[in-house]
């Protein structure tokens, strides 16, 4: 049989596959993509920019050989094993570099097979936990407004209630306890403490039943990518240790430098960390959940003595590799100093933005560069009009945003900033 046309390949794809937050009666266009090198992608026949690193997860950019030859390597060993009573060399050579690289107490690491997963797996860690030590009535999380952490039933319970995704479950979801969204970054000290005391209340008359509070550390991502200063994060720990609760930090986003900072962990140390998306550098779907020695014998303590999770995939070996080959990459690659030039012309080509029509913001963040509207973008006519400039965005919301890979360099981002122009003036 001959190749399929990419005319045949789409009409299947409409009339059949699909897409994320996608109707399957009037989906949206899909675009095909052919080929993929460095920091762009071969999109309907054209090569682009990808502002969105597939979703912020291939920081390397794409086909990096290092990368390519870990897959290889262990593809000609084996590619899959069971977790359950067997080990292996990737596993562990990761879990020796995750606990290398993140702060010192985090030293225990539960591997799972997506960023929902993760969450998911810690969140049943803190409620074990809870159980272990003697108080199994805290079944509740603390959070904040504006946060986002997957679409599975738990993470959506902990994402925002009424500005979330997930509203349409409301009824069905596990009750949690919301705090007001925390004051934007550079937001000064009164605005900050106005916050903490609210947060504080909030905490006093729920912690009976308070189990962990977990948060984005410094960046809310897919709620509204809305960054927020770190004495918030400190105030959170404060409260977490009133009251005996563990602290969770979210950052499948913003992990492996993407605020320019390795882990924002390092600023403040959770009690349980859940890692993702660019722990493989976009090659394979894997998850980390790191928590401490006193977690761990907590949960040990509880009736079932176990995490009470186990994914088929946990610990798969091609992912372990391509992960372990991937953080080695980041540290040897000069990483902050490539954050920093992106957030550096991202900041000066995005500012001046703020003067045109319909713009309410314009924020950065490390890697990130954020254009807000003052309506809801047209997902179809921004991404065209990126495109027709050479980039490839997924705006949402009303937001208009980037997050590129590490390796793009300062004509890749002056183009990401003419489709983002261009983008917005469409949007």
């Amino acid at each position: 049989m001959s190749a399929p046309t990419a005319a045949e390949l789409l009409a299947f794809d409409r009339e059949h596959l699909w897409h994320p937050y996608t109707s399957m009666t009037e989906p949206t266009p899909v675009r095909l993509v052919t080929d993929a090198r460095g920091c762009e992608l071969e999109v309907d026949g054209r090569w682009v920019v990808d502002g969105m690193s597939s979703w912020w997860s291939a920081i390397h950019g794409y086909r990096h050989p290092a990368l390519d030859a870990a897959v290889a390597e262990q593809t000609g060993r084996f590619s899959h094993v069971m977790f359950g009573g067997l080990t292996h060399e990737p596993a562990v050579q990761l879990g020796r570099r995750l606990v290398e690289i993140t702060p010192e107490p985090l030293e225990r690491v539960f591997l799972a097979d997506s960023g929902s997963v993760s969450v998911e797996v810690a969140m049943k860690m803190v409620l074990q936990y809870q159980r272990g030590v003697g108080r199994p009535d805290r079944t509740r999380m603390l959070t904040v407004r504006g946060g986002y952490h997957g679409d599975t039933f738990d993470c959506m319970s902990v994402t925002d209630p009424v500005g979330g995704m997930h509203t349409m479950w409301a009824g069905l979801l596990p009750q949690q306890v919301f705090a007001p969204q925390p004051p934007r970054a550079g937001a000064d000290a009164a605005d900050v403490a106005a916050w903490a005391t609210t947060l504080r209340h909030v905490a006093d008359q729920h912690h009976h039943e308070l189990a962990g509070i977990i948060v984005e550390p410094l960046l809310q991502g897919a709620g509204g990518m809305w960054p927020y200063p770190v004495e918030c994060l400190r105030v959170l720990r404060d409260v977490a240790d009133e009251h005996g609760l563990l602290l969770v930090f979210d950052e499948i986003a913003t992990g492996f430098g993407r605020t320019g900072h390795l882990f924002v962990s390092e600023l403040v140390t959770p009690d349980v960390l859940c890692l993702g998306k660019a722990l493989t550098g976009g090659y394979l779907t894997l998850a980390a959940v790191l928590t401490t020695d006193a977690v761990a014998r907590g949960i040990s303590g509880s009736e079932a003595g176990v995490v009470m999770h186990g994914p088929t995939f946990m610990g798969n070996p091609l992912a372990c590799a391509v992960a372990s080959a991937s953080i080695d990459l980041l540290l040897t690659s000069g990483w902050k100093a490539a954050v920093t030039a992106i957030g550096d012309q991202l900041t000066a080509g995005l500012t001046p933005l703020r003067d045109l029509p319909g713009v309410v913001d314009v924020r950065t963040l490390g890697a990130v560069g954020v254009v807000q509207l003052d309506h809801p973008v047209d997902v179809v006519g921004a991404t065209d009009a990126a495109l027709a400039a050479g980039v490839w965005l997924r705006p949402f919301r009303d937001l208009v945003y980037a997050m590129p890979p590490y390796v793009a360099g300062p004509h890749a981002i002056d183009r990401l900033v003419g489709g983002i122009t261009e983008a917005v003036k469409a949007g």
